[in-house]
């Protein structure tokens, strides 16, 4: 809102709400193109004495079909200064993150339930991939993840069949020529355990096991007694941009490190470094405020994870990291995952949420298990009345009842990267985007729904640990972009993952996107709730 009113926009409302007229002011109209809020606008503008506003300036997000844009003509004449489709369907949420801010599509998408549109939220959904598309001025090769469930194939079809019809140039239905960018979609259930799985790198974690709403995070900057402070976590903060894709242990080395760079002198900072530290210091040096204001909001943050993990997390992550990898952090073989698996399920410690996760490893990591297994398994944690948290994985396409003979792919051999022992397992979509670079990708498991003009070839992936990505004028022309659509939610650590990526290989980059963001506590709601009737969700557009 801050932004907004440095623009000079004054009150931003919602159009679909009763609105007070303001005669002497211009409106800005930012909607979506449905018959909705096209009706909203002409209420607005049906005669000279009932207009709301002095003028209207209409921005659709998408591309507003013919028979909408003759309903806005009935409006009062010359109210309507400007109206423009600017294709931005999507929210950016980080500099290589984007969202379709569609989370009712998992329910929609994978719900047995015959009844529910699927098809109408694939077409939307490709509409906006396009208008991504459209806005990066790309016209990508499009691959896709061949699976049981025929969701990918179906979405790169439709987004191909778009592209072609928005690049159209002119009546011999010539289009864009192929970009030399690749958008390749997938389907969630191509890697279950990312999203079940305790993540220890600093941004994963604390949307994992701390209380953060809209990316803001409340804490006590001078301890128990003090008014509750917000921080908010986004790319504005560069420390954030800086740290939050470290390891937990490696950010609380580095939180200290900073404040004393920014203090100057170690006298100020010395002994143990706390909240109450930092508010005192910044008492002593105003100049500082801002900085170690980030210093304290981050330090609270590394703090609240670390007495987390103090508790039942750290036994939680060896037990999780063994069942993922198939083995311990010696390298030996997981011959009895059973045994491995049981000592969280007796503990009374352990909450069920930890407890299903931990059940969801040891069933994916055996590619299934047997229907009297899984009863027992449900009846051992006592959740009869949620065993659809278990047995709806089924409808993503991933095996639980009964085993599956299907093999699973390969994985990377990742065994000289250096890493910590509760943090071995590397989500499969790196090894997808590292493959693909390097043109590795098989093509019977990922079919072409249109390919590149020429051979895409990234250079060759190498480790983010002995490369970084810093790229001058002349480079950025030269570099290819790579982008990943995952249907049905993506993780932190799946997003971690492509800017490690970007960040070694210097004329790729790396984009990734889906529906929404997920949590593992989001993740299982959602699969839990698949059986259930589905409650549309109220949607809104902004109207300033």
């Amino acid at each position: 809102m801050t932004d907004l009113l440095q623009e000079g926009i004054t009150v931003v409302e919602d159009i679909y709400k009763e609105r007070q007229p303001v005669g002497d002011l211009k409106a800005i109209y930012f909607i979506s193109p449905n018959e909705k809020s096209v009706d909203c606008v002409v209420k607005d503008f049906k005669s000279k004495s009932s207009c709301k506003y002095k003028a209207a300036y209409i921005y659709f997000s998408d591309v507003c079909p013919d028979s909408l844009f003759e309903k806005l003509k009935s409006c009062q004449p010359k109210t309507i200064k400007r109206c423009k489709e600017i294709n931005i369907s999507f929210f950016p949420k980080e500099s290589q993150v984007f969202l379709l801010n569609v989370p009712e599509a998992f329910h929609l998408l994978y719900s047995p339930d015959k009844s529910v549109d699927k098809v109408s939220a694939m077409k939307s959904i490709a509409q906006q991939i396009v208008t991504l598309c459209a806005t990066l001025d790309e016209n990508p090769g499009i691959r896709y993840k061949r699976d049981s469930l025929d969701n990918a194939e179906d979405l790169a079809n439709l987004v191909e069949e778009k592209l072609v019809h928005y690049y159209q140039t002119d009546e011999r239905n010539q289009c864009k020529e192929k970009s030399q960018s690749q958008l390749l979609i997938l389907d969630r259930g191509f890697d279950p355990v990312s999203t079940v799985l305790h993540e220890l790198t600093f941004q994963a974690m604390i949307y994992d096991v701390l209380p953060i709403e809209n990316d803001v995070y409340k804490y006590k900057p001078d301890g128990a007694t003090s008014k509750d402070k917000e921080g908010r976590l986004d790319e504005s903060d560069e420390l954030w941009v800086k740290i939050r894709h470290r390891h937990i242990a490696d950010v609380l080395e580095e939180i200290p490190k900073l404040v004393k760079e920014i203090s100057s002198t170690k006298r100020e900072t010395q002994g143990k470094l706390s909240i109450s530290n930092l508010s005192n210091l910044m008492k002593k040096m105003p100049h500082i405020r801002k900085q170690i204001s980030k210093q304290a909001l981050h330090l609270s943050l590394a703090e609240d994870c670390m007495r987390k993990f103090k508790g039942n997390l750290e036994k939680l992550c060896k037990v999780e990291q063994d069942l993922a990898m198939g083995t311990n952090a010696e390298g030996q073989k997981v011959t009895e995952y059973m045994r491995v698996l049981l000592p969280v399920l007796l503990s009374k410690d352990v909450g069920n949420y930890d407890k299903i996760r931990a059940i969801l490893l040891y069933i994916f990591m055996e590619n299934g298990t047997t229907q009297e297994s899984l009863d027992r398994l449900i009846q051992h944690v006592k959740i009869d009345s949620d065993g659809d948290v278990l047995k709806n994985w089924k409808y993503l396409g991933v095996s639980i009842v009964p085993k599956s003979s299907q093999r699973k792919p390969p994985r990377r051999d990742r065994s000289r990267e250096e890493t910590f022992q509760l943090s071995r397992w590397t989500p499969m979509i790196k090894d997808i985007i590292e493959d693909n670079i390097e043109n590795k990708l098989d093509s019977r498991e990922w079919p072409y729904c249109s390919e590149c003009p020429a051979a895409w070839n990234g250079s060759g992936a190498v480790s983010a640990r002995q490369k970084h990505n810093t790229l001058n004028r002349e480079d950025r022309k030269t570099v290819s972009k790579l982008i990943i659509f995952v249907i049905g939610g993506i993780t932190y650590s799946e997003i971690r993952c492509a800017y490690e990526v970007s960040r070694a290989n210097k004329f790729v980059q790396v984009i990734i996107g889906s529906t929404h963001i997920i949590t593992p506590e989001k993740m299982l709601d959602d699969v839990k709730n698949l059986t259930k009737p589905h409650v549309p969700k109220e949607t809104f557009t902004i109207m300033a």
